[in-house]
């Protein structure tokens, strides 16, 4: 594992309560149970538990119950806990946009690992990286990569992010290609929020 590069549980002081932050901030309407958010952020139910109440305390996550199962011996352990973040805190929006820039910091030499396996024209971050919901992509590659070499890569970044990038692969001939027939997928990443990183394409 590389020990270089910015690392979120630097500014939270543990690993586990920034994917916690990541994931709820990222998802602000969707709520989650103690077990679930333990496999999608890959820690210890202990520990979840821990940040989870944390966070509570702190006001950035709100705890509720949901309607009991129903059962001859109804008690408050039929009651199911989940989480969901508090869109009323208020330093939230910060948060917010503090973990939308902080994404791209995570694995500062990303951009170098991918650059290093081919021969990059042009790599930009969109989607999640700059808060566009429903982009069709997080990052734009174009250049000649051995896509396994990629997918490497980028599964490596997914695991400290803690979350699924999603990201497009294209060969620097269809780049100018779709530029220059003004193809919708791609003007919609290039005329959209990003932030572009490497940029060799002759203009």
């Amino acid at each position: 594992m590389n020990n270089q590069g910015f690392k979120l549980e630097q500014l939270f002081g543990s690993k586990t309560r920034a994917r916690l932050l990541a994931l709820f901030l990222q998802h602000p309407e969707q709520s989650f149970f103690v077990r679930e958010l333990t496999r999608k952020i890959d820690a210890q139910l202990n520990s979840v538990r821990r940040e989870l109440q944390n966070l509570v305390e702190l006001g950035v996550l709100m705890e509720r119950v949901d309607q009991p199962v129903a059962t001859s011996k109804s008690s408050l352990a039929d009651k199911k806990k989940y989480y969901v973040a508090n869109p009323s805190f208020m330093l939230y929006e910060d948060l917010r946009s503090l973990f939308t820039k902080a994404s791209v910091l995570l694995k500062n030499d990303l951009v170098q690992e991918i650059d290093a396996a081919g021969t990059i024209a042009y790599l930009a971050f969109t989607g999640r990286f700059v808060g566009t919901v429903g982009a069709p992509t997080d990052i734009l590659v174009v250049g000649e990569v051995e896509p396994k070499a990629l997918q490497k890569v980028v599964a490596q970044f997914e695991e400290e992010l803690g979350h699924e990038i999603n990201y497009t692969l294209l060969k620097k001939e269809e780049f100018l290609y779709r530029r220059q027939v003004t193809d919708r997928f791609l003007f919609s990443i290039l005329e959209g929020e990003k932030i572009v990183m490497i940029d060799r394409v002759a203009v």
